[in-house]
C-alpha cells in the first residue's frame, strides 16, 4: 500500500500531485502494483498522527507530503515526505522509489514484514509516561530552560537550524518563566526572538500575520503558506511579550497579527478558515508559490514613483538581486534600517497594500461551518484584502504583570505547476521533530538499517540559498 497524506494549503502536496500523481505513467505504475491511499490530514488527523509518529521515528524529521509505504496489514516500512520525479539534491525520484519498494516486496517479502513487525513493536512501546499528574517541578523547568538555551541561535533568534519554525509554545514557556523568576536571560531569549521574527520575511509587512517556517536561519525566506493555529498563537506570544515589557514592536505586531485573522481569515459563516495557501495566480495563469507577497524594485516604482520607490526599496530590503527568486525580494525589516518618517512609511505601506490587495489572492481552506449551513469548499476562493483594519476593542496599555496568567482534495480545483529545479527550495511541508539526527541514527541501526535496493532519503534536503 502506498499511503499520501497532504492538506489542501500544502505547497508541496500540490507539487508533488503535479509532478507524479497526476502523470499517466507514473499512475499506471502505481495502479499495476500499489493500493493507493490518499489522506487529509485536516479530516483525519487521528491517521497523520500514528504515521507522522513512525516517520518522525525513522529519519528525524517530518512532514507533509508524508509518503508511507505499508504492509496489506497497515504496518509501515519506508518513509519520506516529497519524492521529485527525478533524482534532484541528493534525492531519488519517485518512480525509483517505486521501484525499490516493488523490488523489495516481490523479492524480500520476508524481509519486509520482519521489518515492519520491528518498527510497529518498537512505536508500540514509545508511549510517553507522564508519571504523576503534578505540574512540573523546579528541576524540571530548569531542565526545559536549560535545553532552550542550548538551542537558542543568539544570532538570528529562535532555536536550532534551518528550516526555522516560530516557537510559539517555547517563548510562551520563556515569557512565563520571566514572570515567574524575573530571569532576564529567559526574557531576552523571547525578546530577541520575537523582534528577529517580526522584522523577517516570515512576517507579513504589509498585513500581518505570520507564514508557516522559514526555510533559512535568517527569517528571511518563508514558506508562504499561512496557518491560522500558528497565528493564533503568535498573537498571544506578542499580547504577552508587550504586557511584559510594553515594547511597542510587541503591541504593533499583536495588533497586526489580530487584523490578519479577521480580516482575511473569517468566513461568511462566522469561522475561521485554517490557512491560506503558499501558492497563487502569478497574473499570467499559472500557480506560483510566494507571488501575492514578493516585490521588486521595478514593481515599488511602478506603484510609488521613482523617489517612494527607492526610500520603500531602502526600507523593505527590496535589491535587484533579490532575496527570493528570479530577481524577487520578500519584504522585510533589515536591523540597520536607520531612521524613517513615520508617516511616509505608513502611506507607503497603505499604497503597496492596496496594489497587492488588486494581484489574486491565494485560495483559503476552510474546515469548518456552523450548524444548519451548507458545508464550504475545501478550498474556497475569498476576497482580496483591504487596508481597512477591522473594528475591535484595543487596551490602550499592558495590564499588570501581576494578571499575567497561564481531504486535501483528490481533485485541487488549482492545482499547483511543476516547479523548475531552479526554484526547488527545501522540499516538504516540515513539522519539528522530538527526536534529535544522531538519536534517530541509532533508532535506524537497531531496526535493521532498512531494506536493501530502496535508496534512503537524506535527513535534510539542501535548503535554498538566500541571495544577498
Amino acid at each position: 500500500m502506498l499511503l499520501s497524506v497532504g492538506y489542501s494549503s500544502c505547497h508541496w502536496c500540490h507539487v508533488m500531485a503535479h509532478e507524479s500523481f497526476e502523470d499517466q505513467a507514473t499512475a499506471d505504475y502505481l495502479n499495476e502494483h500499489f493500493v493507493s491511499v490518499k489522506v487529509d490530514r485536516e479530516e483525519r488527523p487521528d491517521v497523520d498522527a500514528v504515521y507522522m509518529e513512525a516517520v518522525q521515528a525513522a529519519t528525524g524529521q517530518g512532514g507533509w507530503p508524508m509518503t508511507v509505504f505499508l504492509t496489506p496489514d497497515a504496518e509501515p516500512f519506508y518513509f519520506g515526505t516529497y519524492f521529485p520525479p527525478a533524482p534532484r539534491h541528493g534525492m531519488p525520484s519517485f518512480r525509483q522509489v517505486l521501484e525499490g519498494v516493488r523490488s523489495a516486496w516481490t523479492d524480500r517479502r520476508d524481509e519486509v514484514a520482519e521489518v515492519a513487525g520491528k518498527i510497529t513493536r518498537d512505536l508500540s512501546q514509545r508511549e510517553i509516561d507522564y508519571g504523576s499528574t503534578e505540574a512540573p517541578g523546579e528541576e524540571e523547568l530548569s531542565g526545559a530552560l536549560l535545553g532552550l538555551t542550548r538551542e537558542y541561535d543568539p544570532q538570528r533568534g529562535g532555536f536550532g537550524g534551518a528550516p526555522k519554525f516560530p516557537p510559539s509554545m517555547a517563548l510562551e514557556f520563556l515569557l512565563r518563566h520571566h514572570a515567574r523568576t524575573g530571569a532576564e536571560g529567559a526574557l531576552e531569549m523571547a525578546r530577541d526572538t520575537c523582534e528577529r521574527m517580526a522584522r523577517g520575511g516570515i512576517y507579513d509587512q504589509l498585513a500581518g500575520g505570520f507564514a508557516r517556517y522559514s526555510v533559512d536561519r535568517e527569517w528571511t525566506v518563508p514558506h508562504f503558506e499561512k496557518m491560522l493555529y500558528d497565528n493564533a498563537l503568535l498573537c498571544r506570544v506578542y499580547a504577552h511579550l508587550w504586557r511584559s515589557t510594553g515594547s511597542d514592536l510587541a503591541r504593533r505586531v499583536a495588533v497586526e497579527t489580530a487584523d490578519f485573522l479577521v480580516r482575511e481569515l473569517r468566513t461568511t459563516e462566522g469561522g475561521f478558515a485554517s490557512a491560506l495557501d503558499a501558492d497563487s495566480d502569478d497574473g499570467t495563469g499559472k500557480h506560483v508559490e510566494g507571488a501575492y507577497y514578493v516585490w521588486t524594485p521595478a514593481q515599488l516604482t511602478e506603484v510609488l514613483g521613482e523617489e517612494e520607490g527607492g526610500l520603500a526599496a531602502q526600507y523593505f530590503g527590496v535589491t535587484e538581486d533579490g532575496t527570493f527568486e528570479e530577481g524577487q525580494s520578500v519584504l522585510q525589516l533589515p536591523q540597520d534600517e536607520g531612521v524613517f518618517d513615520a508617516d511616509r512609511i505608513a502611506s507607503i505601506k497603505s499604497r503597496l497594500l492596496d496594489a497587492r490587495s488588486r494581484r489574486p489572492p491565494p485560495a483559503a481552506t476552510t474546515r469548518w461551518s456552523p450548524p444548519g449551513t451548507a458545508s464550504p469548499s475545501p478550498r474556497s476562493p475569498r476576497p482580496a484584502p483591504t487596508s481597512t483594519a477591522p473594528t475591535w476593542s484595543r487596551p490602550p496599555s499592558p495590564p499588570p504583570i501581576s494578571s499575567y496568567a497561564c481531504t486535501w482534495t483528490s481533485t485541487p480545483s488549482s492545482p499547483a505547476p511543476a516547479r523548475t529545479a531552479k526554484s526547488v527550495r527545501t522540499p516538504g511541508c516540515w513539522r519539528t521533530t522530538p527526536m534529535s539526527r544522531r538519536a534517530s541514527s541509532r533508532w535506524r541501526r537497531s531496526r535493521g538499517g532498512g531494506l536493501a535496493g530502496v535508496r534512503r532519503v537524506p535527513a535534510r534536503p539542501r535548503p535554498h540559498r538566500v541571495r544577498r
